[in-house]
């Protein structure tokens, strides 16, 4: 029998168990770390020598050369034209989505001009070339590529380069396929810390991209995490998560549903239901013990409940507002007759999924906005993935001679200020002597 814990906003010990609930063991692994800086500083020094070997080791894959690592395009396009006609259109019709809804990102150049002719402005330019890293084998997510590869390519990134394991010479067809669709250039079938080391540093065959993104296992995260500064990273995320605002009015099956969806990622991904209506939580947890056992991941939702899961009884909607705003969820759901009235009472969530039909696993697949979100309450100063992570913004400054009589000034006095004379004479240079 699964039991989630139960809290209750009035209890005196609420904040206290709320925190035990959120807390998440972050601690890094040193075992790992170590790993990770071992695999990144042999690709760094021995480039496609050490791809070659750690690709033998932990994909037991054996090549002469890295250059045969490479998928060619004609093997994706084979993949996208052996999928089966629904999955195809299914992927194809989520590509176009996620398309469509990251057009509306894309930043534009802007400036605008003093009445003394100043030009002042922004210039908006696409990074050169992008890194995706993909799960391979058979824990593979299609979804991720279109989620990351397409608002690149909104962006204007002239070349995405995508990176996924095959375990055993193991290639995912609907990645393959998922590529085609989505624009991704280049693909290699490389995985794990060698290569986002490959990525970084660029090696014979493999080259330097500017940024890497996509999800990946514990040492992927470690090694992204180690290579940020010679690269731009997506995040570093962590357990996957969702919490419902519910006001004990959608069917308890769906909600109990919606938990498990988030629940069935890993042992550590968190689902908590937020509702005043004590009976409707007794509800809830008689759907969720009447569903979980259809479930093929029932025991990784039973563990994922039971350890960091939660039915709260919350005095009124407004109070599970503040609650949400405290935990900042990945996803939340407003399950709600008016969800768009508790909208504006929201300041700190990845994903807001508003009325009883808006299931956060549309958003994960087809909804349109992106599914890589900020987790473990980075949502309180971080944004989802978008068009906007693969735009540079250069600021543009044209002063013009009436200008810089003026800036001049201002600037000249503020340099001495600060004792940085060059800086002075740098400006009073520019201001007319007569």
């Amino acid at each position: 029998m699964t039991i989630l814990s139960r809290l209750d906003s009035s209890d005196l010990e609420f904040d206290h168990k709320l925190t035990a609930l959120l807390k998440v063991d972050a601690e890094q692994d040193e075992a790992i770390e170590a790993a990770c800086a071992r695999i990144l500083h042999d690709v760094r020094t021995q480039g496609d020598a050490a791809l070659l070997r750690y690709t033998q080791q932990f994909d037991r894959v054996e090549l002469a050369s890295v250059a045969a690592l490479e998928i060619p395009r004609s093997e994706w396009l084979t993949a996208l034209a052996g999928l089966p006609a629904a999955q195809r259109e299914a992927l194809e019709t989520a590509a176009e989505r996620v398309r469509s809804y990251h057009v509306h990102q894309r930043q534009e150049s802007w400036s605008y001009v003093e009445p003394d002719g100043t030009r002042l402005g922004q210039q908006i330019t696409p990074l050169d070339r992008v890194g995706l890293y993909v799960p391979g084998g058979k824990a593979a997510y299609p979804s991720s590529v279109l989620m990351n590869a397409i608002p690149a390519k909104v962006a204007g990134v002239a070349e995405v380069i995508m990176v996924t394991p095959t375990p055993g010479g193991l290639r995912n067809q609907m990645v393959l396929a998922a590529a085609a669709i989505a624009g991704v250039d280049r693909a290699f079938a490389i995985g794990g810390a060698q290569a986002v080391g490959a990525l970084a540093y660029g090696t014979a065959t493999i080259p330097a991209v500017d940024k890497i993104v996509g999800p990946g296992n514990a040492y992927v995260a470690a090694a992204k995490r180690r290579v940020f500064g010679t690269v731009g990273i997506d995040m570093i995320a962590g357990p996957s998560e969702i919490l419902i605002i519910c006001d004990g009015k959608t069917p308890a099956d769906w909600i109990a549903m919606d938990l498990f969806s988030q629940a069935e990622h890993d042992e550590l991904a968190q689902a908590i239901l937020l509702c005043p209506d004590a009976a409707y939580l007794d509800q809830v947890q008689q759907s969720i013990q009447k569903l979980l056992p259809s479930m093929p991941r029932a025991q990784i939702i039973a563990k994922s409940l039971h350890d960091r899961g939660a039915l709260i009884l919350v005095r009124d909607l407004a109070q599970a507002c503040e609650i949400s705003n405290r935990i900042a969820p990945e996803h939340l759901e407003i399950s709600t007759e008016t969800p768009e009235s508790w909208l504006a009472h929201i300041r700190h969530a990845g994903a807001i999924f508003l009325g009883q039909h808006s299931s956060e696993s549309l958003g994960d697949y087809c909804a349109g906005p992106n599914h890589v979100l900020p987790t473990s309450r980075t949502a309180r100063f971080s944004s989802p993935l978008g068009v906007y992570d693969f735009q540079k913004r250069s600021s543009l400054i044209h002063v013009s001679q009436a200008g810089a009589q003026t800036l001049g000034k201002v600037a000249a006095e503020l340099a001495k200020g600060e004792g940085l004379q060059a800086h002075a004479a740098s400006a009073s240079f520019r201001l007319d002597q007569s």
